[in-house]
């Protein structure tokens, strides 16, 4: 078939073809990045939903491992402060007995002799037992024991004395058996803890 149109026809035909081809790809063009930026807003917006969530599940378990840590190292502590306060207690009660025999000994006047010590249920009480030559000298030794300047004793009490031919001592050098109560200074240096405050 010949084509007997004119040439500026001709080129209007050949020019309307190429823009149709040409808005054709345009379109599948703008298609295309249509698709590409939903894939892409889609793929944005899991991605940040994913992440905020792990974030939450990190920040819960940092809250959560923060919280147990702190109980824990809460437990730690109260445990260390209770063994602390029972190792105070102890020394607070130790008595170093060689250093306090050997003062309560040279305070001792002359005809008497201590015969023993016990420990009493009162805080920071101890008995002693001595024997004595006469009724004079126990009550010396209770005046010894009880005198300030010796800081042994804030206060030492007679409980009983007796001497022979009342069932006292039967060692016939010392006739007279003496029980004692007495209750330490705070500050005594016979306190294991009170050794470093020794000047």
């Amino acid at each position: 078939m010949l084509n007997l149109l004119p040439p500026d026809i001709k080129l209007s035909y050949k020019y309307a073809k190429q823009n149709v081809k040409l808005r054709n790809w345009a379109i599948a063009f703008l298609l295309a990045i249509g698709g590409l930026g939903i894939i892409l807003s889609y793929g944005l917006f899991t991605i940040s939903k994913n992440s905020n969530s792990y974030n939450n599940q990190i920040n819960s378990l940092n809250h959560q491992l923060a919280s147990e840590h702190l109980s824990s190292v809460r437990a730690q502590v109260v445990d260390i402060s209770n063994s602390l306060n029972l190792a105070i207690k102890v020394l607070g009660n130790e008595i170093l007995f060689s250093k306090l025999i050997q003062q309560i000994g040279a305070v001792m006047p002359n005809g008497s002799v201590l015969t023993g010590l016990n420990i009493n249920q009162i805080q920071g009480g101890i008995t002693l037992n001595a024997l004595s030559t006469n009724y004079q000298t126990a009550t010396q030794t209770q005046v010894n024991l009880s005198a300030p300047s010796n800081g042994i004793f804030s206060k030492v009490d007679i409980v009983n004395i007796s001497c022979s031919g009342q069932g006292a001592s039967s060692n016939p050098s010392y006739p007279c058996s003496i029980e004692l109560r007495a209750l330490f200074n705070t500050d005594n240096q016979f306190l294991f803890i009170n050794q470093g405050n020794k000047k």
